[in-house]
């Protein structure tokens, strides 16, 4: 068996564009994967066909540590465009795999360590202002079965706060956890968006809120200052959505960091990449949470790493509050249910691509904000104009 085709295909689900790709095989058998990539999406599918379909057609689909490998190593420059691009092929490798043994992938990646996938909400404050309208929103993520959720409650801050942002920030936490009560999970996240000895003083003053963590509290290329952080507080801290090689991984662990690893299979080379990130991160008692704010595929492949990785937490869960053809532009495919995530039986990731559904929502430019100006959470889904 070879590839033979290689197409990619974009389409706009409002606050971000959706890369797809899909890899077709002499045999009929084909696989999609995804690399959507925030504000790059038409970057990354020129990379696809300009440097990787060269490099995948004519090669068997089962190879993929050297595939993988040999891109890895001749990409040369590094950075998320490239991973990003590479990782989307790796994600569509898999899916012919698990198709041509006629498993779902979990069970060729080590098979099920878990009876559940818990899930986390994210995207579900967009438009919310005051402490009250997160709070609102709060008790509706709740009534739809989630246990915990994630949230930036600082606004568009940047490396310090003032005394009225920290303010808001407390206000907001404090309504939140109010409003859920003791024994829903909080997941506090700062974007990396403060210098650290403000990280630490906010998260100290958090800490009363019982967070299940703090995430990416200072630029994610800061990992001694991020182990500072870590040092400095006792909540939990998260990071890692924003590294992309082994290398970056390995120090992030070994410098204990973080307790929760959060690579993003979609931006850190693939599935296989996930499972040795993983690895090392057990061999140092840590748990992983696989980032995942982008579209269905990624999702996907996320949560068939979650069922066969042991020392997996929660997955991260926007799905329920994302645009409303999200499920459309993958034959209806669904997988959450009352706050958690329930895995198909199905060959490879269980789903495929809608062509006619990618064509009916074109590529938008710009579509995603800045984190860093005010009409962001705005953006952030929930926006009926993008209905």
């Amino acid at each position: 068996m070879i590839i033979t085709h290689f197409e990619t295909f974009l389409a706009n689900a409002g606050l971000r564009n959706y890369f797809l790709l899909r890899l077709r095989t002499d045999t009929g058998l084909s696989g999609v994967g995804e690399a959507s990539l925030e504000w790059q999406e038409k970057t990354v599918q020129t990379l696809c066909h300009e440097w990787l379909e060269s490099r995948i057609l004519g090669r068997d689909p089962f190879d993929i540590e050297a595939i993988i490998g040999g891109l890895t190593r001749d990409q040369y420059q590094g950075g998320a465009t490239v991973m990003t691009a590479i990782s989307g092929v790796e994600i569509a490798l898999w899916d012919i795999v698990g198709k041509a043994c006629g498993q779902p992938l979990y069970r060729l990646l080590g098979g099920r360590c878990h009876d559940r996938i818990p899930a986390y909400a994210n995207g579900w404050y967009g438009g919310a202002r005051t402490p009250q309208e997160y709070a609102e929103r709060a008790k509706g993520v709740v009534e739809r079965g989630y246990r915990a959720l994630k949230f930036d409650p600082f606004g568009i801050a940047w490396k310090n706060l003032t005394p009225a942002e920290e303010e808001t920030a407390i206000e907001i936490v404090a309504a939140i956890r109010h409003a859920v009560g003791p024994n829903v999970g909080l997941m506090i996240e700062f974007h990396g968006r403060l210098a650290a000895g403000c990280a630490i003083d906010m998260i100290r003053k958090l800490e009363r809120f019982d967070p299940v963590w703090c995430e990416e509290p200072v630029v994610p290329e800061s990992l001694d200052l991020l182990a500072e952080v870590k040092r400095s507080v006792r909540c939990p801290i998260a990071a890692g959505e924003r590294l992309y090689t082994l290398a970056d991984f390995n120090r992030l662990i070994s410098l204990r960091a973080a307790d929760v690893v959060q690579m993003d299979l979609a931006h850190c080379g693939g599935i296989l990449a996930g499972k040795k990130i993983a690895a090392m991160a057990d061999v140092q008692d840590l748990r992983v949470a696989p980032h995942c704010s982008i579209g269905p595929i990624a999702l996907a492949a996320a949560l068939h790493f979650d069922m066969s990785t042991p020392n997996f937490m929660i997955q991260e869960a926007f799905e329920e509050f994302d645009v409303p053809w999200r499920k459309d532009l993958v034959g209806g495919w669904s997988a959450v249910r009352n706050g958690e995530f329930i895995l198909t039986e199905k060959p490879g990731l269980g789903l495929d691509i809608d062509e006619k559904a990618l064509q009916d929502r074109p590529y938008l430019a710009h579509s995603f904000p800045s984190l860093w100006d005010a009409r962001w959470l705005d953006k952030l889904t929930q926006n009926d104009s993008r209905r």
